[in-house]
């Protein structure tokens, strides 16, 4: 398989916008905001920017008109090309398939927690505990005021799986502070 010319999944993001109709680079930004996508992809106006004109430099979009409303400055609106929507679609086709190492920051901490000593650990974890909890809240809010209320599903289905991620997460920093606290987690004499 050929390396792909454009990994940046906000590129991702945002051909799947277009797939919906072309769009200036403000709306791209504003419409991922507003469906909470911001969790999923990280947006800012510098990358956003640098992402169109990569997209454009690949030929995967393509400028087919300026607009002006009021005051504001011209806006240059993007579309798919054809090449951009293959491109899209076997991109996605293959995230979806194929796993790929991600090496998350919680991981590689994780892997050094005898570090923090038993009661530090444990601590920690229940913090993370918390903060977890209060993730799942917002999602579970979230999938209500959407999918609760006529959405489909498939429109907020990223939501539901990170959800249930940071379920798990949840889970286990819960059992593994536990564990630290019962003592059945042994903790090396060296640490």
């Amino acid at each position: 398989m050929a390396a792909r010319k454009i990994r940046n999944t906000l590129a991702l993001a945002l051909l799947g916008l277009l797939l919906e109709r072309p769009m200036h680079p403000y709306e791209m930004a504003s419409t991922l905001r507003e469906r909470n996508k911001d969790t999923s992809f990280k947006i800012n106006p510098g990358s956003l920017y640098d992402t169109v004109e990569s997209l454009a430099k690949h030929r995967w979009i393509e400028p087919v008109e300026t607009v002006r409303e009021g005051n504001r400055p011209e806006r240059t609106v993007y579309a798919h090309t054809e090449l951009g929507r293959q491109e899209f679609v076997a991109w996605l086709d293959e995230l979806v398939r194929v796993p790929v190492d991600e090496y998350p920051k919680f991981v590689a901490a994780v892997a050094y927690l005898g570090a923090l000593g038993p009661e530090r650990a444990a601590d920690a974890l229940e913090e993370r505990a918390r903060h977890l909890a209060e993730r799942v809240e917002g999602a579970e809010t979230a999938l209500a005021d959407t999918v609760g209320q006529g959405a489909p599903r498939l429109f907020m289905i990223e939501v539901e799986y990170v959800k249930h991620a940071w379920q798990a997460e949840l889970h286990w920093a819960r059992h593994t502070a536990a564990e630290i606290r019962s003592g059945s987690l042994p903790w090396p004499e060296h640490f």
